[in-house]
């Protein structure tokens, strides 16, 4: 999957660049386009771009399919390190594939290909990743982050593009998801890991009871826990705390099914809330899911870093 959306990414790399280099209004479009920030003409935040190399712990774009990207990146971060702490949060989402095309969309901007001149998504493209991923994001407590609105991007032939600026309506989810999105039980050390750094705490834990509360499910723990990841909880928060499943009173969830079994919990504060952000069932007989506890003992995530805003 990751091969093929990388030699799609670069096609399209290369279909605007060729589409750049024969058009005779050539000019005028890029200079259209960059007029969204306009940031490699001169330099910029007191620095001007240069190519480095995309580091193995970028996991959003590493092996996207080029070696390089610019930085200061289309996002306006100046060092590596604020790239990665920005772009570790939108990892999960590109887990949940929730639109085909959305590590080519994130990716055109927290690690852009290096090229003469930038080359910006098409509006399209981010509204229909924006249209597929919201109802994800929202189960989250994540409304999509401003410094994404799409209107900000162009819509001439200089842009990146894997869909047609008609077909945002056919790729728009309908009805309710298959499974609630903290629910997907992804047994993958790496996918696992990934939820566990973009939540806030993690915990391991019996769930007392499940009930519905308006559109949500609000779900009780045992007293009993097992604190894995603190992040912001304190020990009075964890005595008597109660998740809830975000806009879940309809879709399916599995492990809710069954309280008698232990879970791997996380979670993270909303406003007053607690939102269930990700649950697995404790299996010691996964070989994945013992590699992904073992490992957790010394992992070191990102700085958690709330950048949907």
């Amino acid at each position: 999957m990751m091969k093929a959306t990388s030699q799609l990414f670069l096609k399209m790399i290369r279909l605007a660049v060729t589409v750049a280099l024969m058009s005779a209004a050539c000019r005028a479009s890029v200079s259209g386009v960059l007029s969204y920030s306009d940031p490699y003409t001169v330099p910029i935040y007191g620095k001007t771009p240069q190519c480095v190399d995309i580091p193995d712990d970028l996991r959003l774009c590493y092996n996207v399919g080029y070696n390089q990207m610019l930085l200061p990146n289309l996002l306006e971060h100046e060092t590596m390190a604020e790239v990665k702490q920005q772009a570790s949060s939108w990892v999960p989402l590109v887990h949940k594939n929730c639109h085909p095309t959305t590590q080519v969309f994130l990716c055109s901007l927290f690690a852009p290909v290096c090229l003469d001149r930038p080359i910006f998504p098409c509006r399209w493209l981010c509204e229909a990743v924006r249209d597929g991923c919201t109802p994800i994001m929202e189960a989250f407590g994540f409304p999509w982050p401003e410094m994404l609105t799409c209107d900000k991007f162009p819509q001439g032939d200089m842009c990146i593009s894997m869909t047609q600026p008609n077909t945002t309506e056919a790729t728009r989810p309908t009805g309710p998801p298959s499974i609630c999105p903290p629910c997907d039980d992804e047994m993958k050390t790496d996918t696992m890991l990934d939820n566990i750094c973009a939540s806030e705490f993690a915990l391991k834990s019996k769930i007392k009871e499940v009930k519905r509360e308006n559109n949500d499910r609000k779900v009780i723990l045992q007293k009993r826990k097992k604190m894995l990841k603190a992040g912001s909880l304190k020990k009075k928060d964890l005595k008597n705390l109660v998740l809830y499943l975000k806009n879940g009173a309809d879709c399916p969830c599995q492990q809710l099914e069954n309280l008698g079994n232990q879970y791997l919990i996380m979670g993270r504060k909303v406003d007053k809330q607690y939102l269930l952000t990700g649950i697995h069932k404790w299996e010691k007989s996964s070989r994945e899911f013992k590699k992904t506890i073992k490992k957790l003992k010394s992992y070191k995530c990102p700085a958690f870093d709330t950048v949907f805003k």
